[in-house]
């Protein structure tokens, strides 16, 4: 499903400086993770962040990819997940419930649910205001 499809900003409440979406449901889609509504400059106007929970399906793989000038943080809610990365995507860290997770501007990688029956949940901040729109595929034959 798109963002084009969602409405964005009727679930935000609050003005004055504080803003609420209450319990948001999985609702978005991209690159194989689903994702809750969560908050951007779309929808309360942030510069500078975004942050929202993404669901990896069981066996799902976000494919490779690069954050074009913007940091990541996650922290994992549930399950096990898989990051290659690096050129190449020759390095691999697993991680489970529990990590936070750091990830450089500008590193490929690619991100692997390790369980056939289980889903990844996990909470992800960014340093961009418009979640999706700086990222880029990555080939992880070109190096």
């Amino acid at each position: 499903m798109s963002d084009e499809s969602i409405d964005l900003i009727a679930p935000v409440e609050g003005d004055a400086g504080i803003k609420v979406i209450r319990n948001s449901e999985n609702c978005r889609g991209w690159n194989g993770i689903r994702y809750k509504l969560g908050m951007s400059s779309r929808n309360v106007g942030s510069t500078k962040l975004s942050m929202n929970v993404a669901t990896i399906p069981p066996g799902g793989v976000a494919f490779a990819h690069i954050h074009v000038d913007f940091e990541l943080m996650l922290y994992i809610l549930s399950g096990r997940v898989r990051h290659e990365y690096g050129p190449g995507l020759r390095n691999v860290i697993d991680n489970c419930a529990g990590d936070f997770i750091y990830i450089e501007p500008g590193i490929p990688h690619e991100v692997t649910n390790l369980s056939d029956s289980e889903p990844v949940v996990a909470v992800v901040a960014r340093s961009d205001a418009d979640e999706w729109q700086n990222i880029v595929p990555y080939d992880r034959n070109s190096e």
